[in-house]
């Protein structure tokens, strides 16, 4: 299969090396320093783009990829509010693509578990709930994707809880998330449900990118052969 790459970071470069280890011929690498340009390329020289590029550059990364009728696997974060206007370019263009906010096979059953267990709690009102995000400096955006769609796995199960809010105290209707940046941590999240007489905590630490790039070739690998609009749900069949 041939990969283009949108962004050529540390996760870029991750990606390469799982993409070539699993026999896949990488097309291209765009990125903001190479002379290559995305306009250069067309849907019959690609089979899959793998976009990691930044959050100030994706959505315009990702509207041209869908223009352009790209299969594109994508997992930016911080530009999500444009997200609905991505998905039509992609059905109006018959493209295809496949969001996350984390790649990691274990971190989308984390996610899974978190509703679970979101709804499993939702009427015991004694329990306040938390959510923590670490990350290394270098991670630009905060809170992370990865917090945000535990957040709203919470929201989606707990009818009390209507948003998140960022290193806040929380009201009532709130779910805070505390977002914390320090050293080459490549992430943990950690969801804690609290009483007066005991404490729930589900937690997920990553130890190396690598389980993130895996996810993202095995995404682009699905891909290949789809047009719509997916995620790791119908991956993963959650």
């Amino acid at each position: 299969m041939r990969i283009g790459l949108l962004g050529y970071g540390k996760m870029g470069r991750a990606i390469e090396k799982i993409a070539q280890e699993r026999g896949h011929e990488i097309a291209f690498r765009v990125d903001l320093d190479s002379d290559q340009k995305l306009s250069n390329y067309t849907a019959a020289d690609v089979d899959v783009v793998i976009e990691f590029s930044s959050p100030h550059s994706a959505y315009e990364n990702l509207k041209n990829c869908m223009k352009q009728g790209f299969k594109t696997v994508s997992g930016t974060t911080g530009w999500l509010e444009h997200k609905a206007e991505i998905e039509k370019l992609c059905k109006d263009n018959q493209a295809a693509f496949f969001y996350s906010s984390n790649y990691s096979i274990g971190v989308n059953l984390f996610f899974k578990l978190n509703k679970v267990l979101a709804g499993l709690l939702a009427p015991q009102k004694q329990y306040e709930i938390f959510t923590s995000e670490i990350h290394h400096t270098e991670k630009l955006d905060a809170p992370s994707g990865t917090a945000i769609t535990l957040a709203e796995g919470i929201i989606e199960n707990n009818p009390e809880k209507k948003t998140w809010v960022n290193n806040e105290i929380p009201k009532k209707d709130e779910i805070a998330i505390w977002s914390s940046r320090e050293g080459k941590v490549p992430g943990t999240h950690a969801i804690k449900y609290i009483s007066d007489v005991d404490e729930i905590e589900i937690k997920h630490t990553a130890y190396s990118r690598q389980g993130f790039a895996l996810g993202a070739v095995i995404a682009a690998e699905w891909l290949a052969d789809k047009t719509g609009v997916f995620g790791m749900d119908d991956m993963l069949k959650l």
